[in-house]
């Protein structure tokens, strides 16, 4: 349990290191870290690391040798010998390779605090999880002769303590979605954001239950003005991790619930309104999912189906394809399961009326990074082919804008309101 606390303290110690160390270093200082040469054999020997871990390291872009010799032999400096160490401290506190290259490259304070800030939350977590086992285990120990061990509540702990690494996933997850709303809320074109343009369109003059599926991080409900007394609000997602960063963002004034829209825990004709805001094509059963969201809602109720048409966010699959053809920003076409396209035939099976409202809106992006962080974030392929190529694909993208100034990304995108069950 100590070792843990203390692993907490590191990455606290690690965070305000990595923020401000770029301030620490005078001139003179940096000039003398340039001037020490090390061989691959001579860094991992200073780095306390093995000859095999910096050559994997330089290979995927995380090390990059100050000189090649004719002979092949790659030369690292002092500076290298710092870096390693990050590293070393970053995997140690439980960081991903992938995690660490962007975190040793990032230049912006804030969102390394963020990101740090969540493995904090992490590893307090773990600690939690370890002192209900520990617990346990001193229950097992003191019972041991006894027959009045509670083997179902131990095993229930453990089960807990085992599912740690799957909710590192989901919190991972959290902090993806947030990057990719990130890069719409930086350069859309339409001044009325997505969230604030879905929320009007909801009539909460008769709404007292409302039920959102899939409810992600929260987004839609942080900066919402609407009076919430005398309303339950129940916002729902697949993912643990999701809830956990809405229930953090938004605070204990709505009620949380981990529900898979296939199959909703509430008794019919529950709710005045159901709002599936970019979800109901990742239902593995669309029609199941629709039927569910029909059962809980009332005879007088609406529903709220958000989705993309075929064109959306093309040029940004459109240019990951130009610098390698095998990527793909997802595993599946997604507005072909439930899109604007085929949205309305689907629904015209459960509800009488169903309208679309379109939101106008584009993307003119006039920065690399948050594009290359959105791309990273995606749920398909790309990592594969990017990890070691980060840099390579950084300048491609620079080109790209020194080119064109920006890049216009096209968005089809909208909401389908549906009244009147059948």
């Amino acid at each position: 349990m100590k070792e843990f606390q203390n692993n907490s303290n590191k990455l606290k110690l690690t965070m305000r290191i990595l923020v401000y160390e770029s301030n620490a270093l005078s001139p003179n200082r940096k000039r003398d870290i340039m001037k020490h040469r090390y061989t691959t054999g001579q860094l991992a020997k200073r780095a306390n690391v093995s000859d095999r871990t910096i050559r994997y390291y330089d290979e995927i872009g995380l090390l990059k040798s100050a000189h090649i010799a004719e002979n092949g032999y790659h030369y690292y400096n002092e500076n290298d010998v710092i870096k390693i160490q990050k590293i070393t401290t970053l995997k140690y506190l439980g960081f991903t390779l992938e995690e660490i290259k962007l975190l040793i490259t990032e230049a912006d304070s804030k969102r390394i605090s963020e990101t740090l800030e969540t493995q904090i939350y992490l590893l307090e977590q773990k600690i939690n999880h370890m002192k209900s086992l520990k617990q346990a285990l001193l229950q097992v120990q003191s019972q041991w002769n006894e027959e009045s061990i509670d083997w179902d509540q131990l095993h229930q702990l453990i089960h807990r303590n085992a599912i740690n690494d799957l909710m590192k996933e989901h919190y991972r997850t959290a902090n993806h979605l947030s990057i990719r709303i990130r890069l719409h809320e930086l350069f859309s074109q339409n001044s009325i954001g997505w969230f604030p343009w879905l929320l009007s369109h909801i009539d909460f003059n008769h709404v007292y239950r409302l039920l959102e599926v899939g409810c992600g991080n929260g987004a839609l409900w942080k900066n919402c003005q609407i009076d919430m007394r005398n309303r339950e609000i129940f916002l729902s997602d697949i993912s643990e991790g999701m809830l956990e960063s809405a229930r953090k963002a938004l605070g204990e004034e709505y009620s949380y619930m981990l529900i898979d829209c296939q199959s909703i825990p509430f008794k019919q004709a529950y709710f005045d309104a159901v709002v599936a805001n970019h979800v109901l094509f990742y239902a593995p059963h669309i029609d199941k999912a629709v039927q569910e969201i029909h059962r809980v809602l009332k005879s007088g109720g609406i529903c709220y189906f958000s989705a993309y048409g075929e064109h959306h966010m093309i040029e940004i699959q459109d240019i990951v394809k130009e610098f390698d053809e095998r990527i793909y920003l997802s595993d599946q076409n997604l507005s072909q399961r439930f899109g604007i396209e085929n949205g309305e035939s689907i629904l015209r099976k459960y509800f009488k009326e169903v309208k679309f409202l379109p939101y106008e809106d584009a993307l003119e992006i006039d920065e690399v990074k948050p594009l290359m962080e959105y791309i990273i974030s995606c749920h398909g392929n790309q990592n594969e082919y990017l990890n070691d190529r980060l840099d390579e694909f950084q300048a491609f993208l620079d080109h790209k804008l020194l080119q064109d100034e920006r890049i216009h990304v096209t968005k089809e995108v909208g909401m389908f309101v549906c009244k009147g069950k059948k």
